[in-house]
């Protein structure tokens, strides 16, 4: 019996000892794959990205569009494009967008012509029944664009894009 017990504690052992390694192969392998590099030896794996948000708050909107528009227009689909504008921007911020967009030769959202590498919503503050934040861009090149982004605190509609 002793040696029964012996052997599950041993394949207890080894089992958990795979799952373990698996583990934190997992965790490296998903670490490099983020952003193409490879932790360096004796570097720990970085944590794996998350987004939060939440459907009440007029910033996470903000992000939330964003993220969905530049994803849309990257993969050049115009139908899911106009179908974001259409749910997250005002009337008269769409209205305003379209003489933005013919003057200027590019998309009024993203204010160019291209689509970008990367983006990141930063809040700048509430009041007076709006909600303010910071649209950065950044280009192939590693250049940078930042806009500026008010949403309603009550309709959750973006209303204003400006530079």
């Amino acid at each position: 019996m002793s040696k029964h017990v012996s052997r599950r504690t041993a394949i207890a052992i080894t089992t958990t000892a795979a799952a373990a390694v698996a583990t934190l192969s997992l965790a490296f392998v998903s670490a490099a794959s983020a952003d193409g590099a490879a932790p360096r030896a004796g570097q720990a794996a970085a944590a794996l990205p998350s987004v939060s948000g939440s459907p009440e708050g007029a910033f996470t909107r903000i992000a939330d569009f964003y993220g969905s528009y530049i994803d849309a227009v990257y993969d050049h689909d115009g139908k899911t494009a106009d179908q974001l504008r259409s749910f997250y921007l005002s009337a008269p911020l769409r209205a305003e967008l379209k003489k933005w967009e013919e003057t200027n030769h590019a998309n009024g959202v993203l204010r160019a012509q291209n689509v970008p590498a990367q983006w990141k919503v930063d809040s700048t503050g509430s009041g007076a029944g709006k909600t303010n934040a910071t649209v950065t861009l950044t280009w192939g090149g590693g250049d940078t664009t930042r806009i500026h982004v008010q949403a309603d605190l009550k309709t959750k509609k973006i209303t204003s894009i400006t530079d």
